[in-house]
C-alpha cells in the first residue's frame, strides 16, 4: 500500500463526498442488518401460532406473514435506496480522481525535458496513463466501497450474533484465520504477478505504437509478417503471465465459498443443538444462517478486491515513477521579458547523456538582433544541438548561453519560446487541418488573412489551394497527407506566422529543391531581416546570404566569416561551395 499512499491527496480533496458515501454505507448496513432479525421473530411468532391452538387462525396468520413480509420489504427497499447513493458517491468520486490523476500524469509529462522522451518510449508513456490510471480507479472505487462495506457489516452482524449467543458466534467464525492466511499469501503473488502483467502490457503497447506509425517503412521492406511474429510472441508472453495471475485468483472464490459452507453447517448443527436445548430458537438458527450468507459475497469478494488493489498497486508504483520524475529545464521565473534578440554562445560545451557522445567543445560566437548566423556543416558535426540548446530543450554541460546579455538558465522560459519560431530537422504535424497546423502557434482566434499570408511566404499557398478542401484539409497522423517537401514548408509558415523576435530553422530545407528553395527564401527575407535568424543547413546555397557563417566539424567552429570571406579562404567552406556547385551542373 505503500505506492497507493501517493493518492490520498485526492481523498482529502474529496472527503466530503467520501464521507457521505461512507455514511451511506453504515445506514445500508444497519438495515441490512436488521433484516435477519425481522425474518427470525418472524418465524417464531408464526411457529408460536401454530404451538399455542389447536385451531390455527387463518386470519391472524396471514397479518402476521404480510406484517413480516411487508416490513422485510421496506428495509430491502430502504437498503436498495442507500447503496444507490453510496454508489453516487465513491463511485463518481472515483470517476473524479481518474480525471484528476490522468490530467495530472499528463501534466507532468508536458513538463519533462527532452531528455526524459529519449530514454523512455511512446508506447509506455500511453500505458500508464490509460490502462495503469484505469486500474488506480478500480481500488479508488469498487475496492474502497467494498472494504468500506465488510468493515461495517461485520461489525453489525457480530453485534447481532454475540446478541444471540457468543459461543455459536465462536464456532461460525472459527474458519475466518485460515481464510486471513490466505489472503495474505496470495496477495503478495498476485503483487509479484500484476507487475510482470502490466510491463508486459507495455511493451506490447509500445510495439503496436511503432509497427503502426512506420506503416510505410513496413511496408516497403515487407516486414509486416516479421512484426507479426515478433508481436506474436510478445502476445504469447503476456497471455502467459496474465493465465499465472489469473491461476492464483480464481484460487480465492472456491477456497472462502468452501470455508463460508462449513460455517454454514457449524450454524446449524450447534445451534440445532441448543435449539433442543432451549437456549436458542429455531428463528435465531435461521437468523445466523442468513447472517452468513450476508457475509458470503463480500467475504468472497476479498480476492477480487485484494486482486484489484494488489494491480493498482502495481499500477501506481509505475506512475509514481513518472510523478517523482524531476524534469532536468525548468522555468526559473516569471517575469516579464522584452527580448531583442541577441544571442552569444561563450564557450559551451555539450554532451548527450544517454550516449556519452560529445556534440560542441567549446563553442563561441555572437549574433546580434536583427542578424542572421548560417551553421553549416558535415552531419555529426553538431548543426542541431545549437538549435536545441538556443531552443533550451538542453542546457549546455559547460559555459554559458547569453541572451541580451542575461544567463538563459535564469530567463522566464515561457515567455522566451513564445518569441521563437522553430522549424524542426524532423518535422511533427498534427492530425487536424493545414489552417489549424499553420495556426498552431497562435494564442486566440485564428486569422485567416495571417494564415495565407504565412503560407505564401512559405511558398505553400498554390499547393493548399489546388487541394479539394483547400485550407480545410484534413492531414494524416504526422501529415502522411503531404509530401515531404510540403510538410517542410508548412512547418515553416507555422513558425513565421507567430512574427518572433527569433526564427531557427534547422535544416528544414533539404526536402525541397533549390528552386523552391530560393523563392522561400526570398519571400522570408524581409521577414528575418527585423529577426535574428539562425539557419542550420548542409546546403551553401541556402547559408551564403547570411550575415555570418560558421563551419562546423566535429563539434568546434573551424571556419567563420561572411560568404566571401570564407570563400577567399579556400578552406573547408570552399571545398563544400565548389563540390556542391559541380553536383548542381551535372
Amino acid at each position: 500500500m505503500k505506492s497507493l499512499s501517493y493518492l490520498n491527496k485526492y481523498f482529502l480533496k474529496y472527503k466530503w463526498r467520501f464521507l457521505l458515501g461512507v455514511l451511506f454505507i453504515i445506514a445500508t448496513n444497519i438495515f441490512t442488518a436488521q433484516m435477519p432479525v425481522i425474518i427470525g421473530d418472524g418465524v417464531d411468532e408464526l411457529s408460536h401460532l401454530f404451538d399455542d391452538s389447536n385451531e390455527l387462525d387463518k386470519d391472524k396468520l396471514i397479518r402476521s406473514a404480510a406484517w413480516v413480509g411487508g416490513l422485510y420489504f421496506l428495509f430491502a427497499f430502504i437498503k436498495g435506496f442507500f447503496l444507490f447513493l453510496t454508489r453516487q458517491t465513491i463511485i463518481i468520486m472515483s470517476r473524479l480522481i481518474e480525471y484528476d490523476l490522468k490530467n495530472e500524469v499528463y501534466a507532468q509529462y508536458q513538463k519533462l525535458s527532452a531528455s526524459f522522451y529519449k530514454k523512455n518510449n511512446t508506447g509506455d508513456l500511453m500505458n500508464r496513463i490509460s490502462e495503469d490510471v484505469s486500474k488506480v480507479r478500480m481500488y479508488l472505487g469498487p475496492a474502497v466501497m467494498y472494504t468500506v462495506n465488510l468493515l461495517f457489516l461485520f461489525v453489525f452482524v457480530i453485534w447481532q450474533m454475540l446478541s444471540v449467543s457468543w459461543e455459536l458466534t465462536l464456532y461460525v467464525f472459527s474458519p475466518l484465520p485460515i481464510m486471513s492466511v490466505l489472503i495474505y499469501f496470495v496477495s503478495r503473488m498476485i503483487n509479484k504477478r500484476s507487475e510482470q502483467v502490466q510491463i508486459q502490457q507495455s511493451a506490447l503497447s509500445t510495439m503496436a505504437q511503432e509497427a503502426f506509425s512506420g506503416i510505410r517503412v513496413l511496408k516497403a521492406y515487407h516486414r509486416e509478417n516479421l512484426f507479426s511474429d515478433e508481436f506474436d510472441r510478445a502476445s504469447e508472453s503476456y497471455k502467459e503471465k496474465t493465465l499465472r495471475q489469473v491461476k492464483v485468483e480464481a484460487l480465492f472464490m472456491p477456497t472462502i465459498i468452501v470455508l463460508i459452507g462449513i460455517s454454514t453447517i457449524l450454524a446449524v448443527y450447534i445451534g440445532g443443538l441448543k435449539a433442543m436445548d432451549g437456549e436458542i430458537t429455531v428463528g435465531q438458527i435461521l437468523a445466523f444462517v442468513m447472517y452468513i450468507n450476508l457475509l458470503t459475497w463480500p467475504f468472497a469478494s476479498l480476492g477480487w478486491v485484494t486482486s484489484i488493489v494488489q494491480r493498482a498497486e502495481a499500477s501506481q508504483k509505475r506512475i509514481n515513477e513518472f510523478l517523482m520524475e524531476e524534469p532536468e529545464i525548468s522555468n526559473p521565473s516569471t517575469s516579464l521579458l522584452d527580448l531583442q534578440g541577441e544571442i552569444e554562445f561563450k564557450n559551451v560545451s555539450f554532451t548527450y547523456p544517454e550516449s556519452g557522445i560529445q556534440a560542441l567543445n567549446s563553442v563561441s560566437f555572437k549574433v546580434n538582433p536583427g542578424e542572421t548566423l548560417a551553421i553549416i556543416g558535415r552531419t555529426g558535426s553538431g548543426k542541431s544541438t545549437i538549435t536545441n540548446l538556443v531552443c533550451r530543450l538542453f542546457d549546455p554541460s559547460s559555459g554559458k548561453i547569453l541572451i541580451d546579455g542575461k544567463d538563459l538558465k535564469n530567463i522566464n522560459l515561457d515567455a522566451y519560446r513564445k518569441e521563437i519560431g522553430y522549424v524542426p530537422q524532423e518535422v511533427f504535424l498534427f492530425s487536424d487541418s493545414i489552417k489549424e497546423n499553420i495556426a498552431f502557434g497562435l494564442d486566440g482566434e485564428n486569422d485567416m488573412e495571417a494564415i495565407e499570408d504565412a503560407a505564401k511566404k512559405a511558398d505553400l499557398f498554390t499547393n493548399i489551394v489546388s487541394f479539394q478542401h483547400g485550407f480545410d484539409t484534413i492531414l494524416g497522423e504526422r501529415g502522411i497527407t503531404l509530401s515531404g517537401g510540403q510538410k517542410q514548408r508548412l512547418s515553416i509558415a507555422r513558425a513565421i506566422i507567430k512574427n518572433p523576435k527569433i526564427l531557427v530553422f534547422d535544416d528544414c530545407l533539404s526536402a525541397v529543391d533549390t528552386e523552391t528553395e530560393e523563392n522561400i527564401l526570398r519571400s522570408l527575407k524581409d521577414d528575418m531581416g527585423a529577426k535574428t535568424t539562425l539557419i542550420i543547413s548542409h546546403r551553401v546555397s541556402s547559408v551564403k546570404n547570411a550575415d555570418k557563417i560558421l563551419v562546423l566539424d566535429n563539434g568546434s567552429v573551424v571556419e567563420s566569416g561572411s560568404h566571401d570571406e570564407l570563400y577567399n579562404q579556400n578552406g573547408n567552406y570552399r571545398q563544400l561551395y565548389d563540390k556542391q556547385l559541380l553536383e548542381n551542373q551535372k
